[in-house]
């Protein structure tokens, strides 16, 4: 999921990094904003951002990148893409300096797939299952699933697009061996932890629109 240090051309490098620093510009001015307005989230974004770390630190090496939970489920569904984008920043810089995991070159790249495309595809549907019948459980596991999976189609994508598009199949077939069962796990995982978040912090998903009432009053039951 991380592309390493030196495997962009640094046209695509720069490419990536000029479009991940606008994102980021406009998501901590967001993020500034939630902040200032209620501080009740700070705790909820502390766990999130420690899901994205811990989770996306377990690396397997899978051709020229990795393959790995990205943790990123639980940040999308309560925070949504701008805020997940900036607390995966925080998580890719420092796994890039002090755990030689993805690289400073292509942390533009990296963030953008991880922090950003895949953290939008799952707000995106969680948003649109949230108004269904689907039960709530499903929806946060598919969205967290889909999260892990959009990341690494992006990753594939973004390599491609530096050598060659005649590399996106395998990419794909690459990743999928390893990444369908590990987002799987993962949607598992954030499930549990959604459960218990809306257990002892049910207002708040609610004051922020992340469930409904009725959704708060099943979970409750």
């Amino acid at each position: 999921m991380h592309i390493m240090e030196g495997m962009l051309p640094t046209e695509w490098a720069a490419f990536w990094w000029a479009v991940t620093g606008i994102i980021l510009v406009v998501s901590i001015i967001h993020l500034n904003k939630v902040v200032r307005k209620n501080r009740d989230v700070l705790p909820l974004l502390a766990v999130s951002g420690a899901f994205i770390f811990v989770l996306s630190s377990l690396k397997i090496p899978v051709g020229i990148s990795s393959s790995h939970p990205t943790g990123t489920g639980l940040s999308s569904i309560a925070f949504g893409p701008a805020i997940t984008s900036v607390l995966c920043a925080i998580v890719l810089l420092f796994q890039a300096l002090f755990l030689a995991h993805g690289g400073l070159t292509t942390l533009g790249a990296n963030c953008f797939a991880m922090g950003f495309f895949g953290p939008l595809l799952a707000w995106c549907l969680f948003k649109f299952m949230k108004k269904t019948s689907v039960n709530i459980y499903f929806t946060v596991f598919l969205a967290t699933f889909v999260a892990g999976l959009g990341t690494y189609i992006m990753t594939s994508l973004q390599i491609a697009l530096a050598h060659g598009m005649e590399v996106m199949l395998p990419l794909l077939e690459i990743f999928a061996l390893w990444q369908i069962p590990i987002a799987i796990v993962e949607g598992l995982v954030i499930v549990v932890a959604f459960k218990y978040i809306a257990k002892v912090k049910g207002d708040f998903l609610l004051k922020t629109n992340v469930i409904t009432e009725e959704q708060l009053a099943k979970i409750n039951s």
